[in-house]
């Protein structure tokens, strides 16, 4: 069993194109394949096949329906907010607990490769004393951290790479996604984080 958690260095940077792009490669060469986005917000039931659990199970084969949303998505919100506060709009809070649990479940239980994508960038809130990188922390698994091609995303990813190394976590490979219209091109971007970071490897990803 090899589990990787894949984090971004923020919001809407590209972490499910990547997911879904290494689920159809590990199904390609045949290895049994599992992903989970266990919190989403700004879920929609009306368009469960465009959110992002809809496209992790499109990519994994498997159908877009209600108890496979719940199976690999158990923590969804219906404001497009970060956790915390999504969860405030619902009068409750994310049960931190519960979230490291069914991870860990998730990790120890999956036969094959297993996915876990987070949500937002690695400090990103998930209720009022924990963020993504505590999640991490909890997990101990190797990381996936995907990056944008766009101007100040180097800065942005070189600040993340300091604290997650400074936190001991394993960075797997650093993985720069294309950002649409960037004016930087993503060979460029792909260079100088690597110019920074020389004992990870960084490779980038076109949209």
């Amino acid at each position: 069993m090899t589990a990787f958690f894949i984090t971004a260095t923020g919001t809407d940077i590209g972490k499910t194109f990547v997911a879904t792009e290494l689920i159809r490669h590990f199904r390609r060469i045949g290895r049994a394949i599992d992903a989970l986005k266990p919190v989403v917000t700004g879920f929609d039931p009306a368009q469960a096949e465009t959110s992002d659990p809809g496209r992790l199970l499109s990519a994994l084969g498997k159908p877009i329906v209600a108890d496979e949303i719940a199976r690999i998505s158990p923590f969804r919100f219906a404001a497009p907010l970060a956790p915390d506060l999504a969860a405030r709009r619902e009068n409750c809070t994310l049960d931190f607990a519960a979230l490291v649990a069914f991870s860990q479940r998730a990790v120890r239980d999956h036969q094959g490769t297993l996915l876990i994508e987070g949500i937002g960038g690695i400090m990103t809130p998930l209720d009022e004393r924990h963020s993504v990188l505590d999640w991490m922390a909890a997990l101990r698994v190797p990381l996936v951290l995907v990056a944008g091609s766009y101007l100040g995303s180097v800065s942005h990813t070189l600040t993340c790479l300091d604290v997650l190394q400074r936190h001991a976590l394993a960075i797997r490979v650093l993985v720069v996604s294309e950002t649409p219209g960037s004016t930087v091109p993503l060979a460029d971007t792909v260079e100088s984080v690597a110019r920074f970071a020389p004992s990870i490897p960084v490779v980038g990803r076109a949209r």
